[in-house]
């Protein structure tokens, strides 16, 4: 029976994984910028468009449902006629993989740096990510990739990021975090540590406590804990030498009502602007 539920597996997998239709895009940064702004090891968040990123996102509560890390050029060159790979991410049925950034050059996305990581630590985390391409997620637990398949899974609130966690306990589920997560860890830098306070036992210092950090299980990590980490910076991929001034804007389009900014009568000829 063990072929069988392997290949229930894939075709579901194959199925969670398919993409679904967008009535408009939504990318508010051009591929140009995202590249020119993203570092080595940076998380960049996606806002997917699956059947499973439905899920993830209601599980979560969160725009963002996949995220991957940007290893720059830690994978070697390419013929010229190629799109380098540039992001390493978890993938529900393909696994450990490398892509190329114009992946998600319609898709909204995010960008969250480290606060303070070192050189060294930067490297440890690309080659940690680089060194687990290949790597397949068990699709032997159907019951386990079943779970995505309700669109609104009836979870309660306090067990949902548990449901993220359910499964054998291979670090490539379908929880694209869950890789980063261990690439960080690896280098035992913060993401959203449990955090416990002990207080003093000193009289003198009655009301003073000290704060100890505990790691949590990386498969509990949801790509929206980067975005909310207070140690990963939201990078704004602006282009250099932003001026809101210089934008064109274009006319207002026919059958629509202009707003207020448009609505306001230009100054008469001669007479200086307030």
């Amino acid at each position: 029976m063990g072929w069988l539920a392997d290949y229930a597996g894939h075709r579901l997998a194959r199925f969670l994984t398919k993409r679904i239709r967008r009535n408009s895009q939504v990318a508010t940064v051009g591929p140009a910028a995202l590249a020119a702004a993203l570092r080595p090891a940076d998380v960049l968040l996606v806002e997917g468009d699956t059947r499973v990123s439905v899920a993830i996102k209601y599980l979560t509560q969160s725009t963002w449902s996949h995220a991957a890390l940007y290893v720059g050029d830690a994978l070697g060159p390419v013929p010229s006629w190629q799109l380098p790979n540039v992001l390493i991410e978890a993938d529900l049925a393909e696994g450990v993989r490398a892509r190329p950034l114009a992946a998600y050059d319609r898709m909204h996305t995010r960008i969250c740096r480290a606060v303070g990581l070192s050189d060294t630590d930067r490297r440890r985390v690309v080659e940690y990510a680089v060194a687990r391409l290949g790597h397949h997620y068990d699709l032997k637990n159907v019951v386990d990739l079943a779970r995505y398949l309700l669109p609104i899974p009836p979870v309660p609130t306090r067990l949902r990021r548990r449901m993220l966690a359910l499964g054998s306990g291979d670090p490539t589920r379908a929880i694209c975090s869950t890789l980063i997560a261990q690439a960080f860890q690896s280098v035992r830098y913060p993401i959203l540590p449990e955090v416990t306070r002990e207080w003093s036992d000193d009289p003198a210092a009655a009301y003073s406590y000290r704060e100890i950090y505990h790691i949590r299980h990386y498969s509990l990590f949801a790509p929206r804990d980067f975005d909310i980490s207070p140690y990963f910076e939201v990078v704004k991929p602006l282009p250099e030498g932003f001026d809101y001034r210089a934008i064109d804007w274009g006319a207002p389009e026919k059958g629509r009502a202009p707003d207020e900014a448009e609505r306001v009568a230009p100054d008469p000829p001669g007479r200086a602007p307030a």
